[in-house]
């Protein structure tokens, strides 16, 4: 006697039952938000290239921090945009600097919110590089070793200010060992580190240098992001955080890496975190506002995909608007 034919189509009948059987659900719980604090008071100032996304001043932020709180998100990505900039990038570990202020600002607030320090200097030096720079023959290079001790210190005081993780995007050799040795020597033993172990040296980061201001002022970054071919360099990258103490790894760009991500999550034993940036969201704005796509299936279809990869959290810009889409909150 033959075997009957398999038929999977019964069990998409219905919309009951094709939850019933969803192998893959997307919560706000699943979110952290990004946010892009700046210097001045009363700013509330939408960033062309992102729309729907602004920079706020310390003074504003009790407003979106509420909206993030009602909405179910459970944690913000803290980027900060300083009045002024030196060669090694001196205001990101100041105790009165902008992140700083800003992460207070916020657990006065919502002391249950998660706050992410993001831990890099591109944002805080006048030539808008990751580390520190020093001449070689006539050429400016990075000084991977003096760039991990501004880093270190900066991830101190941070985490002095009340940042409950600190998420280092510089991509210098070592620099969640530094980070972790300097945590633990003043006594943050118990503040995790969410490392961006797999930062590729992407185009789709264009929008995010002008919400940041940390387009870099000559050359480019690819000396110490990661070449967007190679997968097995990514793999060494993450097994050198997990050696050094990371405890959540960040696979950056999300959309074009998937299959990175899926590797790590088999690989490692650890959280993974996936960034959504600035041109994945910004391309989906554009085309939703020009009627080319159904903007909330396309968002909620992508989310979807980087956390069926393996992704346990993902940095997203959409997280707002997913969040209402997903609770039907208004």
């Amino acid at each position: 006697m033959p075997y009957p034919v398999v038929r999977h189509r019964r069990l998409r009948r219905t919309e009951a039952l094709r939850r019933m059987v969803r192998e893959t659900v997307l919560t706000p719980n699943d979110f952290v938000y990004p946010l892009f604090v700046t210097h001045g008071e009363n700013v509330k100032s939408e960033i062309s290239a992102m729309p729907g996304v602004y920079h706020w001043s310390v003074d504003r932020l009790e407003e979106e921090i509420r909206e993030v709180r009602e909405l179910g998100i459970p944690a913000v990505l803290l980027f900060g945009v300083p009045e002024s900039k030196d060669a090694v990038g001196t205001s990101a570990y100041d105790p009165d600097g902008i992140v700083q202020r800003a992460i207070r600002k916020i657990k006065s607030i919502a002391p249950e919110l998660t706050v992410i320090a993001d831990n890099c200097l591109c944002q805080y030096t006048d030539h808008g590089h990751c580390g520190v720079i020093r001449q070689v023959g006539g050429e400016a290079v990075i000084d991977n070793d003096e760039s991990l001790k501004v880093l270190a210190r900066t991830a101190v005081s941070q985490a002095e200010a009340g940042a409950d993780i600190i998420a280092p995007s510089n991509m210098m050799d070592g620099f969640v060992a530094a980070i972790r040795a300097a945590l633990d020597e003043a006594g943050y033993s118990h503040i995790p580190i969410m490392s961006y172990s797999v930062k590729f040296a992407s185009a789709y980061y264009g929008p995010f240098r002008e919400a940041a201001h940390s387009a870099p002022q000559f050359g480019d970054r690819k000396t110490y992001q990661m070449d967007p071919a190679n997968a097995r360099e990514a793999m060494r990258e993450a097994e050198s955080d997990v050696a050094e103490g990371a405890d959540i790894l960040m696979v950056k760009p999300a959309l074009a890496y998937l299959d990175i991500v899926r590797r790590i999550k088999e690989r490692f034993d650890l959280p993974v975190a996936v960034y959504n940036v600035s041109a994945e969201y910004s391309m989906v704005k554009a085309a939703a506002m020009r009627g080319w796509i159904d903007e909330r299936a396309v968002v909620l279809e992508t989310l979807t995909g980087m956390k069926r990869a393996g992704a346990d959290m993902i940095l997203t810009y959409h997280a707002k608007d997913a969040a209402r889409w997903l609770t039907g909150k208004s």
